[in-house]
């Protein structure tokens, strides 16, 4: 399946503006309210959203984060683990020293303990010593269906262990360049999943950061190959996160397109359209979490495909 009606969160202890982040996630600005201001901020965008989640009937493994080590990014699992529906754990090399803290054994053993079955786990954090990095599905935008990983290269996503992880999970890598304008350059973004999102029977995709017209037209040709609809939003959108989307299961199987608030009133109302054509839309607040980590709703949301035990 596509999408799963089990999510993980971690909820945040010591959430800030991660300094080791910022040098090339350009999403990320301070705000000076102090630490506590901004993790207390955090936590209750966090719970709000969860709430929301849960009382559409997606079931959400909330896991407290712990004080030490610090991990001011913990509120991104998505990064560091993914979960496949054989049993297979993936574990990712990170970019920022500080993030590799955010990888937890006990958060296996909690999913163990909720009935989830965990057969293997595929270690790919040794790469970490060679400087090569792969964010997990920030980095892959994982097509679980017809077995297609679309991946934005960059300092966070390593080409060679984009295709060493297609071989593993065999899928077929779509790999392109996606970039954004930083005073006047064209730099890449720093995850895939910023300006793109797949769901079921659609995608939301910010075509305008592909510079290459080669690599565009093969990637909307991929998408459209698999019956997918194809919804192009502006780079003024996708500022506002209106790329880092998630489509989950709700109660009785309803289909959902999660969202930050920022990225919803972003959208104008033909696009909105466009996506409630396939399903409901749930959008919850998350400024600080958006404008401190540069990272919106589907960065929190790590899927959950394994199989109960």
């Amino acid at each position: 399946m596509q999408v799963t009606n089990t999510i993980l969160m971690i909820r945040p202890v010591n959430f800030r503006m991660n300094e080791q982040t910022a040098v090339n996630n350009y999403f990320q600005e301070e705000i000076n309210i102090g630490k506590d201001g901004i993790n207390a901020k955090a936590q209750q965008e966090f719970d709000d959203f969860v709430s929301k989640l849960r009382d559409h009937g997606v079931n959400v493994v909330v896991v407290e984060d712990i004080k030490e080590p610090d991990t001011p990014d913990s509120i991104f699992p998505n990064n560091w683990i993914s979960f496949h529906a054989d049993g297979t754990i993936a574990v990712y090399p990170m970019f920022a020293e500080n993030r590799r803290n955010e990888r937890r054994e006990d958060v296996f053993k909690i999913l163990e303990d909720d009935g989830f079955q965990i057969d293997n786990v595929v270690d790919y954090t040794s790469a970490e010593e060679e400087g090569v990095f792969l964010e997990g599905t920030g980095s892959l935008l994982l097509d679980r269906v017809n077995k297609k990983a679309y991946c934005a290269l960059s300092d966070r996503a390593d080409e060679e262990l984009v295709i060493e992880f297609c071989e593993d999970f065999d899928y077929l890598p779509v790999i392109f360049t996606a970039n954004q304008t930083v005073e006047g350059k064209r730099l890449p973004i720093y995850h895939t999943n910023v300006m793109m999102a797949l769901a079921e029977t659609f995608a939301i995709i910010c075509l305008d950061t592909i510079d290459d017209k080669k690599e565009r037209k093969n990637v909307v040709g991929h998408l459209k190959a698999d019956g997918k609809e194809v919804i192009n939003i502006t780079e003024e959108q996708m500022y506002h996160f209106a790329g880092n989307m998630l489509q989950v299961v709700g109660a009785d199987g309803q289909r959902y397109m999660v969202m930050s608030s920022a990225a919803y009133h972003s959208l104008d109302s033909s696009r909105r359209e466009a996506i409630e054509k396939h399903c409901p839309i749930i959008h919850s607040s998350l400024t600080t979490i958006e404008t401190c980590g540069g990272g919106s709703a589907r960065c929190m949301m790590a899927e959950v495909f394994l199989p109960k035990a």
